[in-house]
């Protein structure tokens, strides 16, 4: 997901996202541990998504507390 799309989300869509990504990042850490996954990049792809979409919350938080 890009930084753009992530910017016309609203607050709540973005923690419905966050909540798909963590539980997304929980599955692939599980499968991996028991066998190796084909794509282990997956891994690190949904950590980067979940960072931005924490930051991206952070900045709407704080926009609307301003």
């Amino acid at each position: 997901m890009k930084n753009t799309e992530l910017q016309s989300l609203t607050i709540d869509e973005l923690r419905g996202r966050l909540a798909e990504e963590k539980d997304t990042l929980q599955k692939l850490k599980f499968a991996h541990a028991i066998t190796p996954i084909e794509n282990p990049m997956k891994i690190k792809h949904s950590k980067k998504t979940i960072a931005r979409i924490l930051t991206q919350i952070t900045i709407k938080d704080t926009q609307i507390d301003s």
